[in-house]
């Protein structure tokens, strides 16, 4: 089975993002069990604004964990690149849309989330086995207004 063009992937990423927005979450927010957010990051080149809808993992509270696994390609996601220079997000969960700071996770902290992301979504597993890459965990934690 061939893999979708970039160019269709992008597409459909942005169809969704532009769904989800237009609904305030109703729609698009849900990829079965798994729970979607739109992460607005700033480009790194382009200082533009770059929003890809995601799943998300909550953890606790105000901490919620993305997998930065681009479905076990070699390359990091460019969302994760511009968050790793930009670190301050954007992120609608719903309607509602929080300011947001953003890390990679290390050494026990990454061990302990990855194993509850891949609680939640099994299929992260099978990215990492795809890539000798270790794939980023990334943690999200609320900015104070």
């Amino acid at each position: 089975m061939r893999r979708p063009t970039r160019a269709l992937v992008l597409a459909g990423i942005r169809l969704h993002a532009a769904v989800y927005r237009l609904s305030g979450g109703r729609i698009g927010s849900r990829f079965g069990t798994l729970e979607q957010v739109l992460l607005t990051t700033t480009g790194r080149r382009t200082g533009r604004q770059r929003t890809t809808p995601l799943m998300v993992t909550p953890v606790d509270g105000d901490r919620w964990v993305l997998v930065a696994s681009w479905g076990g390609s070699p390359e990091h996601p460019q969302w994760y690149l511009n968050l790793v220079a930009h670190p301050d997000v954007r992120v609608q969960r719903g309607r509602r849309t929080y300011a947001m700071r953003a890390r990679t996770a290390e050494g026990a902290e990454r061990e302990e989330l990855w194993r509850a992301a891949v609680a939640a979504n099994p299929g992260y597993a099978t990215y990492q086995e795809r890539t000798e890459r270790q794939i980023p965990v990334v943690v999200l934690e609320r900015v104070s207004a």
